[in-house]
């Protein structure tokens, strides 16, 4: 929100109030958009003090709009010698994920340190039961613990806000166990503040879509195994590079990819040129079948097997 009465130094972090709409306070009385700035202000002050008090501070970083915001934080108000950002590095995470992890944590400054964490290994995981986050993130903290501990890094968190705390995630229980604390959520920042704060701060992901584990894609009880995630991997990667935005999911079903994306661009990718472009980008990935979801994009959504059409030459 660009015409908000306050703008933020990219950076220091700083927060200036701007235009005629405040009393002597500088308190703002009127303000147009979603959010409330002064909100805003107290919130990200807190943040500020819960991360000043614990003195040195370790991320798990996915490069997401929340872990990228809280890295940004972590860096102004502790300094690079007191902050850290390990990413995990895992077939269950699309390829350009790592590589945008990567470059958000080198374009914010903050010092990084890549390590795999190998959840498949765990058969657990791999059974894909409706708890699969549990175990996938018991092996993420796990790894990510001793290696915040052997270079001084007591306090590790993660970037789960405020509104995460109302939606099933089985995957908080692993972070409670392994004493992962989450500052965005202790404060009370939601998903659109932060996404606020870092267009303020002029970060060009502040509007990135979520880009949950590629097992995401699977329906529970069909097992995590490599080769299925590398084809949700390659059937995603190749729909991007048709220039699909928003928000996008190819749904494993065996031989059928089962694609959703927003619904406001759905109408120009069911039919000629468009779809058939969609039909090759799934099956350069191994499926044989495509069917573009008519409901659009649903987080979490896990349909059951519903008439796809074949493809040509399968």
């Amino acid at each position: 929100m660009s015409h908000a009465p306050a703008s933020c130094n990219a950076r220091t972090g700083q927060w200036h109030l701007r235009g005629d709409k405040h009393d002597s306070l500088g308190t703002i009385v009127v303000l147009s958009g979603y959010v409330s700035v002064m909100t805003l202000i107290g919130k990200e002050q807190a943040l500020i003090a819960w991360l000043t008090k614990r003195r040195r501070v370790a991320i798990g970083f996915s490069g997401g709009v929340d872990s990228a915001y809280l890295a940004a934080v972590t860096l102004e108000a502790l300094g690079r010698d007191h902050s850290l950002a390990i990413i995990g590095r895992s077939e269950s995470l699309a390829g350009r994920e790592e590589d945008h992890a990567a470059v958000v944590a080198r374009a914010i400054g903050i010092p990084i340190y890549q390590v795999d964490t190998g959840e498949l290994s765990d058969p657990r995981y791999a059974a894909n039961p409706s708890n699969r986050c549990y175990f996938c993130k018991s092996v993420l903290w796990d790894t990510l613990r001793p290696i915040a501990t052997q270079r001084g890094f007591e306090t590790l968190v993660d970037g789960t806000n405020a509104d995460d705390l109302h939606d099933f995630r089985p995957g908080a229980k692993a972070a409670t166990e392994q004493g992962v604390e989450s500052p965005l959520a202790a404060v009370g920042l939601t998903k659109p503040e932060i996404r606020q704060l870092t267009k303020e701060r002029g970060w060009p992901w502040w509007d990135r879509p979520a880009a949950p584990c590629l097992a995401s894609r699977l329906p529970h009880g069909t097992a995590v195994t490599a080769e299925r995630l590398r084809q949700v991997d390659v059937a995603e990667s190749g729909i991007r590079d048709l220039g699909v935005k928003g928000n996008l999911r190819v749904r494993h079903y065996g031989e059928l990819a089962k694609v959703e994306m927003d619904l406001d661009i759905l109408p120009r990718w069911r039919e000629g040129a468009a779809f058939a472009a969609l039909e090759a980008a799934v099956r350069a990935a191994g499926f044989t079948r495509l069917e573009l979801d008519a409901r659009g994009f649903r987080s979490g959504s896990l349909n059951v097997l519903d008439g796809g059409a074949a493809l040509p030459g399968h």
